[in-house]
């Protein structure tokens, strides 16, 4: 995946659960990084290159 330099692990683990075709645990990725996300836990940084990710990696890649 180019254009984003990657430096949240959920999103590596994101990016690796979603090429193994693992939707719940992409879905719990998701959750989870949008539950600190509306907590201020985190910055939109997790989420815009979890957005960046969806958009790029497809389901099943490295199958």
């Amino acid at each position: 995946m180019s254009g984003l330099e990657i430096t949240h692990q959920s999103v590596r683990d994101y990016i690796a659960a979603k090429k193994r075709g693992d939707r719940a645990t992409t879905d719990r990725i998701i959750a989870e990084a949008i539950a600190r996300f509306n907590t201020r836990t985190t910055d939109g940084s997790e989420m815009a290159q979890l957005d960046h990710a969806s958009m790029h990696v497809r389901f099943g890649e490295d199958l």
